[in-house]
């Protein structure tokens, strides 16, 4: 019983341009708000069958929520542990869900700590980016995109810990999409992946700075680094400005509300200066989501 839903790719007449066809993978429409369910629906699933009674994450974002839906599924208890500076509509979803909400410390890295400290021998950690059963699970929706449109000529998407893009390319490669080109998008100011590639060598950002926070990763996984060394992957970046446009785009022209981290992707692809881009036929874009940013959200960021 898979926990995540089969989500339409849609071929996109507003994003699309004479000479390319624009397709949307529609991850925005799982049932907690993001492609996270999928990746972490899947883990859930295995450390359920493994005997896990409770499970537990330190995500107070899409990952948290996708935690906390998948053990209501399973009828399993969640406990998610957030920071203080979490806000107080993510808890909200989360709280939904039937799963407890801590908040303890002052960053990430203070509220994993609390929650390693409190794990017991049958509890199944599930992390937000970084674990093959993730990445198994992600990528299932290239699966489903191979059924429901063209070969694409390039696939852009976001990237923030690497998870995402981990499951993609692993499910490009199962669906024979091997030789396709990814397009890695970030915002300036969490660009992990960028400054790695750079810098030929996994890089820890100092700060994020990006109102994108769901790409907040300071340093993205080995795993996502080590798929540039054997796939076609071009990073690129936009301003935090483009990528809440995009969101607004989105929610004018496909009725969608997703964050700005799902709008770096877009507006990488509505900008077209990836050289891969220009000339792309048929472009897919993996519209992952994000339940953590409201409209409201959205025009205040917009100005």
């Amino acid at each position: 019983m898979a926990i995540h839903i089969t989500t339409p790719t849609v071929d996109s007449d507003a994003f699309s341009i004479a000479d390319q066809r624009v397709w949307l993978k529609l991850e925005a429409l799982q049932p907690c708000g993001s492609f996270k369910l999928r990746g972490v629906g899947h883990a859930c699933e295995v450390h359920a069958a493994r005997g896990a009674q409770r499970l537990l994450s330190s995500s107070g974002g899409n990952a948290g929520m996708a935690v906390a839906h998948a053990g209501r599924r399973l009828g399993l208890p969640v406990v998610v542990v957030v920071p203080e500076t979490t806000r107080e509509w993510p808890k909200t979803l989360i709280r939904r869900q039937g799963a407890e909400v801590i908040v303890h410390g002052k960053s990430w890295m203070e509220a994993n700590d609390f929650l390693m400290a409190m794990r017991q021998p049958t509890d199944a950690f599930i992390h937000p980016f970084d674990d093959p059963l993730l990445w198994e699970g992600h990528a299932t929706m290239i699966e489903e995109a191979a059924t429901q449109m063209p070969k694409p000529d390039a696939v852009v998407l976001s990237v923030g810990g690497g998870g995402l893009m981990s499951g993609v390319l692993q499910g490009m490669h199962a669906v024979g999409w091997s030789d396709v080109p990814l397009v890695a998008a970030e915002t300036v100011g969490a660009d992990s992946l960028h400054a790695a590639i750079a810098a030929g060598g996994l890089v820890t950002l100092d700060a994020i700075t990006s109102i994108a926070t769901s790409l907040g990763a300071r340093r993205v996984s080995e795993q996502a680094f080590a798929w540039t060394k054997r796939h076609a992957v071009t990073a690129t970046t936009v301003s935090d400005a483009e990528a809440v446009q995009a969101c607004l785009t989105v929610a004018k022209e496909h009725r969608l509300i997703v964050e700005p981290a799902c709008g770096a992707a877009v507006a990488a692809a509505l900008k077209r200066s990836v050289p891969v881009l220009q000339g792309a036929r048929n472009v897919l874009v993996i519209l992952c989501g994000g339940a953590c940013a409201t409209y409201e959200d959205l025009q205040v960021w917009a100005g």
